[in-house]
């Protein structure tokens, strides 16, 4: 299939809350072939502990993205002139064998991937990153393992939850480091908060090298201080970025599974995810939006506007000239 370069509905001539409902208002493709970025949902929640409800985050997440315009208004990327982008739709992931459920996301991932474009998710809890990060890893095993940029209220690498489960939204970097998919050493976790389980929690992903910023160096630092040494961190090297919607401020993005206060804004999430910049991204995903513990529509539409920063990176990544 040849790549052609697809433009949303103009919001001029088709208002917002008409046709079809489709990521950014972009066409709807059964294939990834011909295109550099497949925006997908995927619409599971199994590895949830406590409040279920991200499974319906896609759909939500998507009716807000009607909000989003063409064009960046700091960089002046318009990205649809740059990369033939669709929305490729949902996985179609069954919601009650979670081992199965990830041999799906897997595979759904791995038929991207092999078709030559690049996976931006919208899930999902964030178990739903693990099989992304599996199909990614076994399409190009020659690259070595995968950094990581993870914006969460949570590090996610803990070991098992209620006896000896190892696959929960809890879990995810942790099994990534032990199946060699991530290499600790080019990770870093942005907003880590809240109380935890037992004081030494996080002394695992420490051990491995895991660079953690809490939430209180955030806010000493600041998103310019800390997105300068993320980019020291990862290098040249391939990265995955994950962004919980948790890790923002509850205040601002109240619907999801497990929130935290005293976190990031979404003023700071967008500079943020400008700072990734000129790193080698190959995957994105957006997680744990939960529309039924949200309030109009305003944690879909922080998690539609981060699909729309990152898609500006990868975007500005690709080259190309600007707007």
């Amino acid at each position: 299939m040849s790549r052609q370069l697809n433009e949303p509905v103009d919001a001029a001539l088709v208002p917002r809350f008409a046709g079809h409902s489709t990521f950014m208002r972009l066409p709807a493709a059964t294939s990834a072939e011909g295109l550099d970025v497949a925006i997908l949902g995927i619409p599971w929640d199994g590895g949830t502990t406590n409040r279920a409800g991200a499974r319906h985050g896609p759909r939500e997440v998507r009716n807000q993205s009607s909000l989003m315009r063409r064009v960046h208004h700091v960089t002046g990327i318009a990205p649809y002139e740059r990369l033939a982008v669709a929305d490729l739709g949902d996985l179609a992931v069954q919601p009650i064998d979670l081992m199965a459920a990830l041999q799906q996301i897997e595979a759904g991932i791995a038929a991207i991937c092999a078709a030559g474009a690049l996976p931006l998710s919208v899930g999902g809890d964030h178990l739903t990153t693990l099989p992304v990060l599996r199909a990614l890893r076994k399409a190009d095993p020659g690259r070595g393992r995968l950094g990581l940029v993870q914006f969460d209220a949570h590090s996610d690498t803990n070991d098992r939850y209620f006896g000896d489960n190892p696959y929960t939204h809890g879990t995810p970097f942790r099994r990534a480091i032990e199946e060699g998919i991530l290499d600790p050493a080019r990770m870093v976790q942005i907003g880590i908060r809240g109380s935890v389980y037992a004081a030494d929690e996080h002394q695992w992903a420490r051990d491995q090298g895991v660079r953690i910023i809490y939430i209180e160096e955030f806010a000493r630092r600041g998103p310019e201080a800390v997105m300068a040494e993320v980019r020291t961190l990862i290098g040249s090297g391939p990265a995955y970025v994950s962004f919980d919607i948790d890790g923002i401020d509850p205040s601002m993005a109240p619907g999801t599974g497990t929130p935290e206060i005293g976190g990031f804004t979404t003023r700071e999430a967008q500079a943020m995810l400008r700072g990734l910049a000129g790193l080698d991204i190959v995957g994105a995903d957006v997680v744990e939006v939960s529309p039924p513990f949200d309030l109009g529509g305003m944690t879909a539409l922080a998690g539609a506007t981060m699909v729309f920063e990152l898609l500006c990176v990868l975007a500005g990544n690709a080259g190309g000239p600007p707007a």
